[in-house]
């Protein structure tokens, strides 16, 4: 597992880490047990980045984390957690100062640490990037020893360009695959220009990248592929990246073709994001041992050729670029 360092920051982070979304809830059900073990392999295969949000299970996620790392012991992973959408109605005036603070203490408790390794603000509203009061709030919450750094996840190129200019702000999670690939583009470069970290959130559309889904695939109630298709709950660009289901079959079925032999299409969409420089770390989710095992291999696939880079790009273009480079 490659390391390298996170931006301007003084962490060393694997360029696979682990998203624990799927440990705390909305993706069906996941035991904790489950949810340990999954935490265990990807540590035990070097995965040195872990994030998390105190909504993810209601803290559920970030408890399992501070247990496993309890248990543990010795070197600690980076954990980036995530604050904000506990607010009810999620709005950008919701965004202040005392309120992001009140979720930092929520998550300090959780997560059982007196500093947060990173915090993000987690998808506000656009206009909340347009409010500087806000990231003068968490540069002063770092001052006070509450967090060492902040960041944020955004659902908009738009909004991590914006995001960047702030000076204080470390890192953007941002969703990018092969179905989602508007931020290449400005942004990347704009990233490694100011030498911001970036980590790829949703890296396998939901699971449609893993090649397992098919279109009788049927999704538990209180999964989000069944729950969020259309936007019901939250941005549809976080379901499936965004992409009409029976569109993102089809450009699966293509990009199959290109995966390489010995690999798991899931394995070839994690190493297509590392072909990008500018990308820190991705971070899949898993929902057991044996997926976290299988995505830290990932980093040690060979890289994909240019032929096949141009290959994957063409099908985006042709197939899903329509429904979303525009939208994101």
């Amino acid at each position: 597992m490659r390391q390298h360092s996170f931006g301007r920051t003084e962490f060393t982070v694997s360029d696979i880490g682990f998203g624990a979304w799927q440990i705390g809830g909305s993706w069906g059900e996941v035991s904790e047990a489950d949810g340990r073990a999954a935490l265990n392999a990807a540590l035990d295969a070097g995965m040195t980045f872990v994030d998390t949000a105190d909504v993810y299970g209601d803290g559920r996620s970030e408890k399992i984390i501070a247990d496993v790392l309890k248990a543990r012991g010795g070197a600690r992973p980076m954990v980036a957690t995530k604050a904000g959408r506990r607010l009810n109605p999620h709005v950008a005036d919701g965004y202040t100062k005392s309120n992001i603070e009140a979720f930092i203490d929520r998550s300090l408790q959780n997560l059982g640490v007196e500093t947060l390794d990173l915090v993000q603000l987690h998808c506000p509203p656009t206009e909340v990037y347009y409010r500087p009061e806000m990231f003068e709030g968490l540069e002063e919450l770092r001052n006070a020893g509450k967090i060492k750094h902040y960041g944020v996840s955004v659902e908009k190129v738009e909004e991590a360009l914006k995001a960047i200019e702030y000076p204080g702000v470390v890192s953007v999670q941002i969703i990018f695959n092969m179905f989602r690939q508007r931020a290449a583009s400005l942004f990347f470069q704009e990233a490694k220009r100011r030498n911001v970290a970036v980590i790829a959130r949703v890296p396998l559309a939901s699971g449609l990248l893993s090649g397992k889904i098919t279109a009788n695939t049927q999704f538990a109630a209180e999964d989000h592929r069944n729950f969020n298709r259309n936007g019901e709950a939250f941005d549809v660009g976080e379901t499936f990246a965004g992409v009409p289901f029976e569109t993102g079959l089809a450009a699966v079925e293509e990009i199959r073709k290109l995966v390489p032999a010995g690999a798991s299409m899931a394995q070839f969409a994690l190493r297509w994001i590392l072909m990008h420089e500018a990308v820190t770390v991705v971070i899949p989710g898993a929902r057991n041992g044996e997926q976290a095992k299988a995505n830290a291999a990932a980093s040690d696939l060979p890289a994909i050729s240019a032929d096949v880079m141009a290959a994957a790009k063409d099908t985006y273009e042709r197939l899903i670029a329509p429904h979303v480079h525009h939208r994101w």
